[in-house]
């Protein structure tokens, strides 16, 4: 099997969601020839320079990202920018192959990156399909505060900078997963129907101060802000645990990037 027969396979696993516009999907072969014959395939949230020289070291031709590696939502390439410069050459010196798999993954039905964050997890309730993609509902099946999830997810999920706001100490039921930075976080911390709002970044000035205002005026509201990584890695360990049971053609490995920010 070569990578862009590997891509279409993915690409067909993501089409259960419905109908979707991709003709401006960021779902695009960044480097590499889509004609390489696959022995070793890596995945991971980013193609940071560690995870490029470890999956060089390990020997794959061929590794799919969540995201960006070049700074941009289409990867193009900051001009006369150092950085920009030296991951390219670190890159071409590797031969490896980056694809970035986004868009699909968030429209496939049950969304491959909240469901791999739900199993992980384990939480118990019924998922709900989302006004849009990368926005889902879950409704728990038993209620817990903000606070006593966010200790679940620090000590299970290794997510060490998770923050919280609003009505942390009350108990929620109703869920909004707004993993990694979709748009449209605002209107789900808006609704009425929603406790709990769970996403990777957040605007302070909007998002915290709607939650804190909103929990002081006596509103069931809260918010949790996991980081980028913690909140939609998950769902790329789900995506190598799948290609292992589907793919007997090569190998296939999950490589950890770690969280971007750290304790001082």
């Amino acid at each position: 099997m070569n990578i862009q027969e590997l891509m279409n396979e993915l690409f067909l696993w993501c089409r259960d969601g419905g109908p979707h516009d991709y003709s401006k999907s960021c779902d695009t072969l960044k480097t590499g020839n889509p004609e390489t014959e696959l022995t070793k395939v890596a995945v991971s949230m980013f193609a940071t320079p560690e995870i490029i020289r470890e999956v060089s070291v390990w020997g794959a031709e061929f590794l799919i990202v969540h995201e960006p590696t070049f700074y941009d939502h289409y990867d193009r390439r900051i001009p006369d920018d150092p950085v920009t410069q030296a991951k390219a050459d670190l890159l071409s010196a590797s031969g490896l192959a980056i694809w970035r798999y986004h868009d699909h993954p968030h429209v496939k039905y049950k969304d491959m990156i909240c469901e791999g964050q739900i199993r992980f997890f384990g939480l118990e309730g019924e998922w709900i399909k989302g006004p849009r993609p990368a926005v889902n509902r879950f409704r728990l099946k038993e209620a817990m505060t903000p606070r006593e999830l966010a200790r679940q997810f620090r000590v299970k999920g290794n997510a060490q900078n998770i923050r919280l706001c609003g009505a942390v100490d009350q108990p929620c039921t109703n869920l909004s997963l707004c993993f990694g930075t979709p748009g449209g976080v605002f209107d789900e911390l808006r609704n009425p129907d929603i406790d709990l709002v769970l996403t990777g970044e957040a605007c302070e000035w909007q998002l915290g101060e709607y939650a804190r205002d909103a929990a002081q005026l006596g509103f069931r509201k809260s918010l949790m802000i996991l980081g980028h990584i913690p909140s939609e890695r998950e769902g790329m360990r789900l995506l190598a645990e799948w290609m292992k049971e589907r793919f007997s053609q090569f190998e296939t490995r999950y490589f950890e990037c770690g969280e971007v920010y750290c304790a001082p």
